[in-house]
């Protein structure tokens, strides 16, 4: 129970990774309040990590807007009266090719996975630093952010945003005693991912061929990337910020 006393926050937690990553920390002892944008998801979730005999909290939260994430956090802070461990994993994509996608598309990409870890760490982070107890701090980007992913054009530029801004909120916070880190998975077995394959035949492709291309012979499960952030979010991970790593089989080596 390396998390007992801790309280952790999951965006997009409802699930695939997200909820993977909420029950990785409740099975280490931290009490998790599970954000998503369906109600139903979240709640079923909330239920999952109190079987584990850990306390839950859902929230229902679209990221995109500034005054619901307030108050999602502002509750968490009156419910429990701490905030540890922010983990911010909610992210949404659409795979086209850029020139044949629409400003709304971008919009909601760009709200989703960048404008709302703002939104998050805004809210946040005031009171992590306040309390005094140091934390952490976990951004899901993507390997797509790394190395760039055709017909994810706009996608990969929000992940490629959220590594530079995490890597910089590292140098800014680490006097508060709180680590930022970033992990970047390579292609996982979602809901997202399987969506992407029945839009449409061309995407269905270009997904099995780049999982013929992962030197480890298998896709991603939701349980490998909520591995890695249990680490960073515990105790063995105190000296480590500012960083990225990729969960991706070795389909990345850079």
């Amino acid at each position: 129970m390396k998390l007992k006393g801790k309280t952790a926050l999951v965006t997009g937690a409802g699930q695939g990774i997200g909820r993977a990553i909420a029950l990785a920390l409740a099975r280490d002892g931290a009490q998790v309040a599970v954000l998503d944008i369906v109600k139903e998801n979240a709640e079923a979730v909330r239920r999952e990590i109190e079987a584990l005999g850990i306390k839950g909290l859902a929230l229902v939260v679209d990221l995109r807007k500034r005054p619901e994430v307030e108050r999602a956090i502002a509750e968490l802070i009156a419910q429990w009266g701490q905030l540890d461990i922010v983990v911010n994993n909610a992210g949404w994509d659409r795979m086209q090719p850029f020139l044949e996608s629409e400003e709304d598309t971008w919009d909601k990409i760009i709200g989703i996975n960048f404008k709302g870890t703002l939104y998050v760490l805004k809210a946040a982070l005031p009171h992590m630093v306040q309390r005094g107890a140091g934390g952490r701090v976990i951004a899901i980007a993507s390997d797509a952010g790394r190395v760039g992913s055709s017909n994810e054009a706009v996608y990969a530029g929000t992940k490629g945003a959220l590594i530079a801004f995490s890597k910089t909120i590292a140098r800014e916070v680490a006097r508060h005693g709180i680590t930022v880190n970033v992990v970047c998975p390579g292609i996982t077995e979602t809901a997202l991912l399987q969506g992407m394959r029945e839009e449409s035949p061309k995407n269905a492709r270009v997904i099995e061929a780049i999982g013929r291309a992962i030197p480890l012979g298998r896709t991603g499960q939701p349980e490998d990337i909520a591995a890695a952030v249990a680490f960073l979010a515990s105790p063995e991970a105190d000296y480590i910020t500012g960083q990225t790593l990729s969960v991706s089989g070795g389909l990345t080596m850079v």
